[in-house]
């Protein structure tokens, strides 16, 4: 069964991997593992003596020391509990093979790495520097270390540092996993306590608070700390806990933490106002009460991650597979995938033909509306007025009067007449066509699968608009075509069926005075009318189906032929080109890919333990 500090160690190592793989809380964009580890998270102003409280648990001056804002980073401090007689060390994550036996050492690499992230200048960062220390004299415990909160901007620092360093602070505290160990001095009102003040607010029942009060040999004689160690002055639900840090003078004489550990148990015991709390005072028994406190909440809290991590991997798998594996570097394998993503835009762009998608309705709409609306239009009313028709048929047959029918009339008449369907001939080929292109538009963005690759999406944008400018011409031919032939061949039956004028009493010059009447001439304009209304009919039938067959049909069929052409003699080089990502989509999918192998180890670590019950 695993031990307690098995828990701990878990934890450890799923944090580390965590940083490794980028993951350590704030990034909205994918699932955190960070902020879901229960931890314990180090709080106080920069005067608070948070530096001494950490040196104190570890036993060792490794921390940098100085004015201002002296850590800029998180500090993930890892302490490992070892044999007793083994060598202490301590270990960086960003150094893994690499041991520190001395711990100054240690501090100058802390300074170091934080220049090496955000330089020397007086920034913060919320990347987390990772430090393990192994050690016969510490406890199994994680702490995490923040800058110290500050009320004012001191020269060299940014105006925003103060907010951004709370910002930093609530971004840990509010976690509900988070273990809050507040740093107050004893010589400061507890009412005006940075760290207090922000736990008060993310945690105001003090459920997760641990109070850590520092300086109590530093306050005035005749005074002591019992109100707030007691719970009087600030209550939590777990206890106060009161240190007595090395002063400057003893830092300075580099006094070891054994004997200061020593001084402060000594300082508890010999003290009149805190001897009955002497059992429950001082780092020592701060870092038992705060690794036995990490380990039950760790405990509380597997179930619920490890259900956390299982929910995530299956949804960093689903995008994983809607953003698409990456591309291979064989010239053949990418072939294939351009084959298939063009096949999958092909699909994509018939389903709104067919009706599977939306859109292709719309060319229906152009041959049952439109079209015929326009054909409506056609100033035929004014074309074939008693005016025009006079004036067409007087000169049809120039000095020499016509003897039976106006033949050249009519035919003139007629043949203007017939002009007039070009324009709506090739309005409907301009209409499918503009159809067309918007649905290659559309399907291009709704087909998955190109998503990744925005210059494929451009050439095969180029192509296809390339082939329906070849359909439209084709199209509007054949369309011309047709209206040509109604005017080239006349549909002579339609004429003798017409009602034939009465024969006026064999008198030849009646019937030429007749032929030259209004009447007469709006007999032949009201003829030619009715010709010309049968061959709107026959077009208003006929286009469509010309149209269809030469861009919508052909559109189906054959839209990517030429493209598909051109592909086959590309080299592998100029296939990469097309395959060349979106760099958003090539990141996200990166980033997909470390936090899915972030959770899937985690996984792996939690399912090698067996929980004690």
């Amino acid at each position: 069964m695993a031990t307690m500090e098995s828990l701990i160690g878990l934890v450890n190592r799923i944090q580390r991997a965590c940083t490794v793989l980028g993951d350590y809380g704030g990034d909205s964009a994918l699932p955190t593992l960070w902020e879901a580890l229960p931890s314990v998270v180090v709080v106080g102003g920069q005067s608070s003596g948070k530096s001494s409280v950490l040196e104190s648990i570890v036993g060792r001056d490794f921390l940098p020391r100085g004015s201002g804002i002296v850590t800029r980073r998180p500090l993930v401090l890892q302490l490992h509990k070892t044999e007793q007689g083994l060598q202490e060390y301590a270990e960086f994550l960003h150094l893994p093979k690499k041991r520190f036996s001395d711990f100054s050492a240690v501090r100058k690499e802390i300074q170091d790495e934080t220049d090496r992230m955000i330089g020397r200048s007086k920034q913060i960062s919320p990347v987390p520097i990772h430090l393990s220390i192994y050690s016969p004299n510490v406890v199994n415990l994680t702490l995490i270390d923040l800058p110290g909160l500050t009320k004012v901007a001191v020269e060299g620092q940014p105006e925003s540092i103060v907010q951004d360093i709370e910002n930093m602070v609530r971004s840990y505290v509010e976690k509900p996993n988070c273990i809050i160990l507040a740093i107050t001095p004893a010589n400061q009102d507890i009412a005006t306590s940075d760290a207090i003040k922000i736990a008060r607010e993310v945690d105001p029942a003090g459920e997760r608070t641990f109070g850590v009060l520092t300086k109590l040999d530093l306050m005035d004689k005749g005074t002591n700390a019992l109100d707030v160690l007691e719970g009087r002055s600030y209550w939590l639900q777990h206890t106060w806990v009161g240190i007595v840090n090395r002063s400057q003078a003893d830092i300075n004489r580099s006094m070891d933490m054994i004997a200061a550990r020593q001084r402060e148990r000594e300082f508890f015991a010999s003290n009149p106002d805190y001897g009955h709390l002497a059992s429950k005072m001082g780092s020592e028994y701060l870092a038992k009460l705060l690794s036995k406190h990490l380990e039950s909440v760790i405990k509380a809290r597997i179930p619920g991650i490890a259900s956390s991590i299982n929910k995530s991997i299956d949804e960093l798998e689903a995008e994983l597979d809607f953003l698409g594996r990456p591309v291979a570097i064989d010239a053949g394998a990418q072939l294939y995938t351009i084959l298939e993503l063009c096949r999958a835009f092909d699909r994509v762009f018939n389903e709104h033909l067919d009706g599977g998608r939306p859109g292709g309705a719309r060319i229906y709409g152009i041959f049952d509306h439109q079209l015929p609306a326009a054909l409506r239009k056609l100033p035929f009313d004014r074309h074939l007025s008693f005016q025009n028709v006079k004036k067409v048929v007087s000169e049809a047959d120039g000095y020499q009067p016509h003897l039976i029918a106006p033949e050249q009339g009519y035919r003139r008449l007629i043949d203007s007449s017939l002009n007039y369907f070009r324009g709506p001939a090739e309005a409907s080929v301009d209409a499918v066509h503009s159809i067309l292109k918007e649905l290659v538009r559309r399907s291009i963005v709704e087909t998955q699968e190109l998503k990744r690759f925005p210059t494929l999406q451009a050439e095969l944008a180029a192509a296809a608009n390339e082939a329906l400018e070849r359909f439209r011409e084709e199209s509007r031919k054949t369309t011309i075509r047709m209206v040509d032939m109604e005017s080239s061949y006349l549909t002579v039956d339609f004429f003798r069926k017409l009602p034939q004028e009465a024969d006026k009493g064999g008198n030849p010059a009646a019937l030429s005075a007749d032929r030259y009447t209004e009447g007469h001439f709006r007999r032949i304009g009201s003829n030619v009318f009715s010709y010309v209304g049968m061959v709107s009919e026959t077009l208003r039938n006929t286009i469509p189906k010309a149209v269809v067959h030469c861009q919508v049909r052909e559109a189906k069929r054959s839209l990517l032929d030429n493209f598909y052409t051109q592909l086959g003699k590309k080299e592998g080089k100029q296939l990469s080109q097309l395959l060349d990502e979106d760099p958003v989509l090539m990141e996200r999918r990166q980033q997909c890919a470390r936090r899915l192998e972030l959770y899937k180890s985690a996984r792996d670590e939690i399912d090698s333990v067996s929980w004690s019950r």
